[in-house]
């Protein structure tokens, strides 16, 4: 088949669009091609709302037929935190035939190039682009979040991150010129002349391992990664968010083929119930590249055995807050408490310890005690969420029945100073919708540390009764190099304070954010500027996005002959 996309038009359309992304990586400025309010969509045509809505609706029923060698059955069954079942099938793969067919595109994909492949990724986040709606449906419908985040973080802000994964890749593909003529002087006898030829070359296929509360804001910087270096990608799904992922496959799919590459470079591996199809395939010889995010103990596992791939892990972490002192109380109060509460805490950049002094901090508002500060914490937390609609907006659903456990079990671990409740959804009678609960611990007594060390996903936070600032530094350090810490916030007008804490984050690698009252808040970044995570502490070896995060997914291979 002749493609139907040929380079000079995948390069006219897209070649402006990386420079500017190659631009704002180097500045690390404010930049974004993709609109994260609804009203930049327009009123009507695909990227509507209401169109988005009505083309998830009709997914449901259907089978998500992608064309893929090895296909033996069909599986589905995925069940919307907000109760309604999605009602679509995915195909399933025999593995012996998928595998192999993936890498007979490889020679083809290799030889087009950095610059090819940057634009044919490019071609790909286009048309998820012109679906965000769409896309925003399926990651509400399988991540249990509100419909406003599940747009942003689920499309523009993902779509920033695949972005953000090719542009880091064409710059460390180009590092290195395509060919060079080494020429060494010897004397009075003729030169050494030598012609180089220097090619990228991909490691293999790389295995995206979804997750299910972010399956495309974490799945797209490792599958565009991969992909603009020159890897075929198997897509592994999180059992109960397969839905945006398996869309992204088919997106890509398309595009491959109308630019006259083997479709099968991108696939996906979705599996019947209880199946657990990702250790086996983890260890599978074809499989060189691993992104991974999810729980410690399999991330752990994934790096332990996974041997013969480079693997990208973002586990898990133990998220802190040091409260000293503020100039804005009650803007530091509303900042936690939004923080605290988006989509139920379970984001891996969800606050859980906040370190407070237990003799007091200095505000604005004069001096507040341990007790005051913790109360008036809750009470932020209690008018945020005080109206019902507004709730359901920020809290979204309980992803599932092990975050509700948690929630219910963390009340008994010390005395509750915001008792977490139900919140009703009219639309969705059937979610799981709890307000975060706020426990107070203290950081003197051996039986609280159990509970403040450990991660506790989802909408439970710890105020931490700490004996001083070095107190709270100890364990800060402690918690980042122990257990690991995606982001670490602080609050100090007092400048030896603030380096102190920033000492402790660049020793242990940890991101830190400081006294933000305003609009930007500590769970979140933003794509071209903001690193998340740093890969030097437990909670994730790779950063996104950096050098790292693309460097080893390829080799240079050099191919010299005389002049």
């Amino acid at each position: 088949m002749a493609a139907e996309l040929t380079a000079h038009q995948l390069i006219a359309r897209h070649r402006p669009t990386l420079d500017l992304a190659l631009e704002t990586i180097r500045t690390r400025a404010y930049w974004s091609p993709h609109p994260e309010h609804p009203k930049a969509y327009g009123e009507d045509g695909s990227l509507d709302t209401a169109a988005g809505k009505a083309a998830f609706d009709a997914l449901s029923g259907t089978r998500l037929d992608l064309g893929q060698p090895g296909t033996d059955g069909w599986v589905g069954g995925e069940i919307s935190p907000y109760g309604i079942e999605l009602g679509v099938e995915y195909p399933h793969a025999d593995l012996d035939v998928l595998l192999p067919a993936m890498r007979t595109g490889q020679k083809a994909w290799r030889d087009a190039g950095a610059e090819l492949r940057a634009m044919a990724c490019l071609e790909i986040l286009g048309r998820i682009a012109d679906r965000t709606m769409e896309f925003a449906q399926a990651v509400m419908h399988t991540s249990g979040q509100a419909f406003m985040m599940a747009f942003q973080a689920g499309g523009p802000h993902a779509q920033d991150r695949g972005m953000e994964a090719v542009a880091y890749a064409y710059v460390e593909q180009s590092r290195t010129p395509e060919t060079a003529e080494w020429t060494k002087p010897q004397g009075k006898r003729d030169p050494l002349a030598l012609t180089k030829r220097f090619t990228p070359v991909p490691r293999g296929i790389g295995l995206v391992i979804g997750c299910n509360t972010f399956p495309t804001w974490n799945g797209y910087p490792g599958l565009f990664a991969s992909l603009a270096t020159g890897n075929a990608v198997l897509v592994k799904p999180h059992p109960r968010a397969v839905l945006p992922l398996a869309l992204t496959v088919q997106v890509a799919r398309d595009v491959l083929t109308e630019a006259g590459f083997d479709p099968n470079l991108v696939a996906l591996a979705a599996e019947r119930p209880g199946e657990g199809i990702a250790k086996t395939l983890a260890t599978r010889p074809e499989i060189r590249i691993i992104d991974y995010t999810g729980s410690t103990a399999f991330g752990d596992w994934l790096e332990a055995h996974a041997r013969q791939a480079q693997v990208y892990t973002e586990k898990a972490g133990v998220n802190t807050v040091i409260v000293e002192s503020t100039d804005d109380y009650r803007g530091m109060l509303a900042n936690l408490a939004f923080s605290l509460s988006l989509y139920s805490g379970q984001m891996c950049t969800t606050p859980q310890n906040l370190l407070i002094p237990r003799d007091g901090i200095r505000t604005d508002q004069g001096a507040k005690t341990y007790d005051e500060v913790t109360a008036d914490l809750a009470r932020a937390v209690d008018g945020l969420l005080g109206d019902d609609a507004r709730a359901n907006a920020l809290l979204g659903a309980i992803v599932n029945p092990d975050v509700k456990a948690r929630l219910e079990a963390a009340a008994g671990l010390g005395e509750v100073a915001l008792a977490s409740r139900e919140v009703t959804n009219p639309e969705f009678p059937d979610a799981v919708v709890r307000t975060p609960v706020i426990v107070k611990l203290d950081g003197a007594k051996p039986e609280d540390e159990a509970a403040y060390t450990s991660e506790c996903f989802g909408p439970v936070s710890f105020a931490v009764a700490v004996d001083s600032v070095g107190h709270a530094l100890e364990l800060l350090r402690r918690s980042v190099r122990e257990k690991g810490a995606m982001t670490v916030g602080a609050y100090t007008t007092d400048p030896e304070v603030e380096e102190a804490v920033r000492e402790v984050c660049l020793d242990e690698a940890a991101q830190l954010s400081l006294n933000l009252t305003g609009g930007v808040y500590v769970n979140q970044t933003a794509a071209f500027s903001d690193f998340h995570g740093s890969g030097g502490n437990p909670a994730a070896n790779a950063a996104l996005c950096d050098g790292a995060f693309v460097a080893n997914r390829f080799r240079v291979v050099e191919v010299r002959r005389p002049a």
